[in-house]
């Protein structure tokens, strides 16, 4: 049986963003999504759009423009993207190292987990194997604990 935390998120009262930790650390800043495409090639924005509709089809989510990066949230960041030039750098959170033809690279987190990061071009990137990883990420993101 999974279970998931239901304490209230603190909302940081300058910009707004919710999280699980009152004060945690955070770049305190309002920023708008459509200027991190401006001067982008179009096909990047609705990749972008198809990559959220992805998280949102596992269940509610928050989506928060940054200075340098787009975050995808539940209760805690669990994915999101940095426009490139010409591609998307979308990113996901999981217990587990992964592989993926899209792979560009894994960060680790230590006993968090790993961070991983997909070149995205076009909507048709994000095939079903990216969308099940997503659906695994959603879970951390919504602290979802599944018995060991």
């Amino acid at each position: 049986m999974a279970r998931s935390s239901t304490t209230p998120l603190w909302r940081c009262p300058k910009c707004g963003h919710r999280f699980v930790t009152k004060n945690l650390w955070h770049s305190c800043g309002r920023f708008k999504l459509a200027d991190h495409f401006i001067g982008k090639p179009r096909v990047l924005r609705q990749t972008f759009n198809q990559w959220v509709a992805l998280a949102k089809s596992c269940g509610p989510v928050t989506v928060y423009a940054q200075k340098t990066r787009i975050v995808i949230q539940g209760r805690v960041r669990f994915a999101g993207a940095v426009v490139r030039a010409n591609c998307l750098d979308a990113t996901i959170w999981l217990k587990h190292q992964v592989t993926h033809p899209l792979l560009t690279r894994s960060e680790s987190f230590g006993k968090l987990g790993y961070g991983h990061h997909f070149r995205l071009r076009t909507p048709q990137d994000i095939d079903e194997s990216l969308a099940e990883l997503m659906r695994e990420a959603y879970l951390i993101g919504r602290q979802v604990h599944l018995p060991s």
